[in-house]
């Protein structure tokens, strides 16, 4: 009878342990995934400097980083025709320790859906910003069923160039050794005349921290309005240059067009496509391989780049973000699969795009003053306190002197 009465919470204890134990088994049992290597490897890339140009000896310039993505299924083989949409997004907003590009920080950089026949999927992109970078994937099968759909989130974090904490260490030295000579100068005995409040060394120093202040704080707030509204009025910015070649060529018995934004801003992807068809029929093309490449033209260096095959309406659309406010140009380039029925030779559409740039928010402006203000302030202080120490000793001599 004992006996009995405890089969019952022993069976139920031992179906407990047998559900647990398989959903354990199933969790680390291997799932699809999607692995990501760059080229080079990312401790060894840098931000994008804000002057870069591929010019030798004008600024610090890296080629754009290789994102390699392969999509793995359950036991590690790579995925058959597939289908891979990355969605790359920046790092978040952090005001107090901004980036060169404040307006792209927490923004969707990069919007991309390809045909991955091999799992593959492959763009070059220039990390205009340091932080970490999220990558959104969606892996489908392009044969319905083929596969379970893989939904995955990686991350990708980018050093800041090292020579940003020697320029800024260098910036701190000059700050500190300027609020620590006025602070000498302040703290010093001086004579004061009648009907004045503070020596006049004092008062000129003094003024001349307050008019450097008021200067820089005028040419800073003014000097970035003034070129976020030169850039926003019409027909007020340069021109851009015509790209040398059509946005939609007929060629070969191939029709290829490149449509979508005819403009852009720093901070919103803008949304292009490029679609390939027989003129004669009108059907899409798609044993075609479309090779593109976004170009900043100001500085002429690879923003973006991608190279892969259209769906089957014959289409590579895309959205990309122009972090940098100049223009770019967009190439795009077609050419037939080593297997396909038609062979022809490589021909290009391009379109050249004007970004409209944004200054930084003011706020992040007066948080980088008072950050430089406050270096000042307490260079002075401890000038203050150095030439406090000495006061007494000076004062002993004066009188000695003086007896």
């Amino acid at each position: 009878m004992t006996l009995f009465k405890w089969s019952k919470p022993i069976g139920a204890i031992c179906a407990i342990g047998i559900i647990l134990y398989g959903w354990i088994g199933l969790a680390q049992s291997p799932q699809p995934s999607v692995r990501l290597t760059t080229n080079p490897p990312i401790n060894q890339v840098r931000p994008l400097e804000a002057e870069a140009t591929t010019v030798l000896g004008s600024g610090h310039y890296n080629p754009p980083v290789q994102l390699m993505l392969q999509a793995f299924d359950a036991q590690g083989q790579s995925l058959k025709d597939a289908k891979i949409h990355l969605q790359l997004f920046t790092p978040g907003k952090n005001p107090w320790f901004t980036t060169d590009f404040p307006i792209v920080e927490g923004t969707k950089l990069l919007d991309i859906e390809g045909n991955a026949p091999t799992g593959q999927l492959q763009v070059q992109q220039t990390l205009p910003i340091r932080g970490t970078y999220q990558l959104q994937l969606a892996v489908t099968p392009l044969v319905a069923n083929a596969f379970e759909p893989i939904q995955q989130t990686l991350t990708l974090t980018l050093p800041e160039n090292p020579l940003k904490f020697r320029y800024f260490g260098i910036l701190v030295v000059i700050l500190l050794a300027v609020g620590l000579l006025g602070g000498w100068v302040i703290g010093g005995k001086q004579a004061i005349q009648p009907g004045e409040i503070a020596p006049q060394r004092v008062r000129l120093l003094l003024s001349g921290l307050i008019v450097v202040a008021i200067a820089a704080l005028l040419f800073v707030n003014i000097s970035a309005e003034l070129a976020e509204s030169h850039m926003s009025m019409p027909g007020m910015g340069e021109e851009i240059p015509s790209s040398g070649k059509p946005a939609k060529l007929q060629s070969q018995g191939l029709y290829m067009q490149l449509s979508g934004d005819k403009s852009a801003t720093v901070g919103q992807p803008a949304k292009l496509q490029v679609s390939v068809s027989d003129p004669k029929t009108s059907q899409p093309v798609t044993d075609v391989v479309l090779k593109v490449t976004t170009t900043q033209l100001e500085n002429n260096w690879v923003a973006f780049a991608y190279q892969g095959t259209p769906d089957s309406n014959g289409k590579l659309a895309w959205e990309q973000e122009f972090f940098d406010g100049a223009p770019h140009s967009v190439v795009v380039e077609v050419a037939p699969q080593a297997n396909a029925k038609e062979q022809f030779q490589p021909f290009q559409v391009a379109e050249n795009i004007p970004v409209e740039g944004v200054a930084p928010p003011m706020a992040v402006r007066l948080i980088s003053l008072t950050y430089f203000t406050g270096i000042v302030v307490i260079g002075l202080l401890l000038g203050l306190w150095l030439r406090h120490r000495q006061t007494p000793r000076t004062g002993l001599t004066w009188k000695r002197s003086v007896s």
